[in-house]
């Protein structure tokens, strides 16, 4: 008991300093972030996604991640390049900007990797000024569309087909800009098993995550953090999972069901 509490007491810590290590400095040229705003009462929803058990056969896992800026962890790619894994990855235009080595390995394996959209500059998906782990939402239905459709226009820039799922950065969203956005075509990934705290769990945790999964589970880890521990810890975990006999698939492949209208 008293290790569950000391391990719930770390996640809590960590995910919010999670998501902000991911901010950075704007890259030139690019359009402004919106201003910070002052903490708010709006209801926000982190919606849960699964997609459908196999039942009887072999379990069946999606594994998602998010490369959010920055660089590309070379443990996590070359495991599921080398084992061949599927996976779905959500790419920024900010992470693609910075990264056509991996940008290429992920299209050059097209029976491997879908890649969808995790938008523009990494912006909560929210449509009212507030912040989420002290990060300035969107703060508009406008800023909302632009951080959805920067996010696919550098996507098809970059010669990857029309994204159909969308993951916003603290994967937070107001119901209001859920509407706007399965307004614009795209599903909106939840996921049911977090994998890596935002890449801040030691190794070993990362691995406790993972087993923890399910049959229908989706996992959600972080493909640009190569020099934190976690890294070590999701290339071991899919390693472990694959030697148990799951069966992994991306979201396009497989029926799924999200909270909050966020699919269906």
């Amino acid at each position: 008991m008293k290790r569950f509490l000391l391990t719930s007491a770390f996640l809590l810590a960590t995910v919010p300093a999670a998501f902000a290590a991911t901010q950075e400095t704007q890259p030139a040229g690019w359009p402004p972030l919106p201003p910070k705003a002052s903490a708010s009462n709006v209801k926000l929803v982190e919606p849960h996604l699964h997609v459908n058990r196999a039942g009887k056969g072999m379990p069946r896992i999606a594994l998602t991640f998010d490369a959010c800026m920055g660089k590309t962890d070379p443990r996590i790619l070359s495991t599921l390049v080398d084992q061949r894994i599927p996976a779905t990855i959500f790419v920024t235009a900010r992470w693609l900007r910075t990264n056509p080595d991996a940008l290429a390995t992920f299209l050059a394996h097209p029976d491997l990797f879908e890649l969808e959209n995790h938008g523009q500059n990494h912006i909560p998906a929210v449509d009212i000024p507030t912040k989420v782990y002290g990060i300035a939402a969107a703060g508009s239905p406008q800023a909302v569309a632009q951080e959805v459709k920067g996010g696919a226009d550098a996507m098809l820039a970059a010669g990857i087909p029309q994204p159909r799922w969308f993951r916003g950065a603290t994967a937070k969203y107001s119901l209001s800009a859920i509407t706007e956005i399965r307004g614009m075509g795209y599903r909106i990934a939840g996921y049911s098993v977090n994998g890596d705290s935002g890449s801040l769990l030691p190794a070993k945790m990362v691995e406790k995550q993972y087993a923890s999964a399910k049959d229908g589970d989706v996992i959600i880890s972080h493909i640009n953090q190569p020099t934190h521990a976690a890294g070590e810890g999701v290339a071991a975990s899919i390693l472990a999972l694959k030697a148990k006999g799951i069966q992994f698939v991306r979201l396009r492949d497989i029926p799924e069901q999200g909270d909050d209208d966020t699919t269906n």
